[in-house]
């Protein structure tokens, strides 16, 4: 271990789709969170690796803070307080131009009780055509606390993003690194295939398909040729979601299993088999059981 080595672990926090999962994925130049225009798409905490020289940042991606409508939103929102609890420092992310809501008073909050330091990202300010609104956003923040730093990003584009890195390394810690220097993230292999199929189901789907879809890996093996064989099974809540996901003769299904092969592809660097079906379980997400065979900690749950 090198005597000069620091690491922090920082929780990603903030509303849904204000894009925690997008900076992260920047950050680590590989994407490990699943993106999509749907807000709360992030359902566990996938924890991303980022190791620079001397100084290694350990990520907790947190699911948006949002009032909780089901036993798995309960569990998000959860996840949330968890990570904001065990970290080293908290990044929370808003949109550029966006008021304060009562979700950042929230944190802020928390954040004071815990005494917690926290940067403030503002993403999205590719988006923002008055720059005045900008400067007023940042004033309104740092009168409500005493943030580490202030950094405007675009996740989008990458502004910002050397600026972020630097105020995270400053975050850091001595003690060596909790990783080997070459890890991208904690999550189990099968994990990461689940949200890059899933994703592609929100992302080409759209507004047909509510939330109300899990993913699970049947089987992953390699063949002695190299080629990684995949079964997923996707479950939705409904007869209907079931039929719009498959689409007429299969082509939807099809559509879903070509773009998350070419992802799985990338990111495990082989030759990927890929069969996927669909199956309907009515109201999982309200079903601790089902929940908890589909992967989500029961510590979480009521």
């Amino acid at each position: 271990m090198n005597t000069n080595d620091k690491s922090a672990f920082v929780a990603i926090v903030g509303r849904p789709n204000v894009g925690k999962s997008s900076i992260l994925n920047r950050l680590l130049g590989q994407k490990i969170a699943i993106v999509s225009s749907k807000p709360q798409t992030t359902r566990n905490r996938i924890t991303g690796v980022l190791t620079d020289g001397e100084y290694q940042l350990v990520f907790f991606d947190t699911p948006g803070m949002h009032k909780p409508k089901n036993s798995l939103g309960k569990y998000m929102v959860r996840s949330v307080n968890e990570s904001v609890g065990g970290v080293d420092c908290c990044m929370l992310v808003v949109e550029a131009g966006k008021e304060p809501t009562n979700t950042e008073l929230a944190l802020i909050e928390k954040f004071n009780s815990l005494e917690m330091p926290a940067i403030l990202a503002i993403n999205k300010i590719d988006m923002l055509k008055e720059k005045d609104a900008l400067m007023k956003q940042i004033l309104d923040y740092t009168k409500l606390y005493n943030f580490e730093a202030v950094v405007p990003v675009s996740a989008q584009d990458g502004s910002g993003m050397d600026e972020l890195l630097d105020e995270l390394k400053k975050q850091s810690v001595d003690g060596g690194h909790y990783f080997d220097d070459d890890t991208l993230t904690d999550q189990p292999e099968r994990v990461i295939v689940a949200e890059i199929i899933r994703e592609k189901i929100l992302r080409l789907c759209d507004k047909e398909i509510p939330h109300g879809t899990a993913v699970v890996i049947e089987k992953m093996k390699t063949r002695d040729n190299g080629i990684l064989d995949i079964d997923a099974t996707i479950f939705c809540e409904r007869d209907t979601h079931k039929r719009i996901i498959i689409g007429k003769n299969g082509t939807m299904l099809k559509k879903i299993s070509t773009f998350a092969r070419q992802d799985i592809e990338n990111f495990f660097d082989c030759k990927v088999f890929l069969q996927t079906w669909v199956k309907v379980k009515e109201d999982w997400r309200n079903r601790a059981q089902i929940l908890q065979n589909f992967g989500f900690d029961e510590k979480n749950f009521d």
